[in-house]
């Protein structure tokens, strides 16, 4: 998973101040419960706002191309060389 960027820090920051702060004068609460469930919509505003941010092309991820198919190889055997002479086998016999 990739690093965020500053600017995804920055932006996600300022969603969570900036709409904590209007909601809460909006609102015009004051109870702890409403004031935690007012935090917690912020946070996930800023989530999304951070996540939202286009990161720069040269930390996108590459596509992963596939491997090229290898070409076959042939495999050649030496042929004996034709100065070479043979032994001839010479088989014992039982005793």
């Amino acid at each position: 998973m990739p690093r965020p960027t500053v600017a995804q820090f920055a932006y996600g920051t300022c969603a969570v101040i900036l709409s904590t702060f209007a909601l809460l004068l909006l609102s015009g609460t004051s109870s702890a419960a409403a004031v935690a469930v007012i935090a917690v919509a912020a946070l996930a505003l800023g989530l999304v706002v951070a996540t939202r941010v286009p990161v720069p092309a040269s930390r996108r991820p590459v596509a992963a191309v596939p491997p090229a198919t290898p070409a076959p190889v042939r495999a050649t055997v030496p042929s004996p060389a034709r100065e070479q002479v043979r032994e001839p086998v010479h088989e014992r016999a039982a005793s």
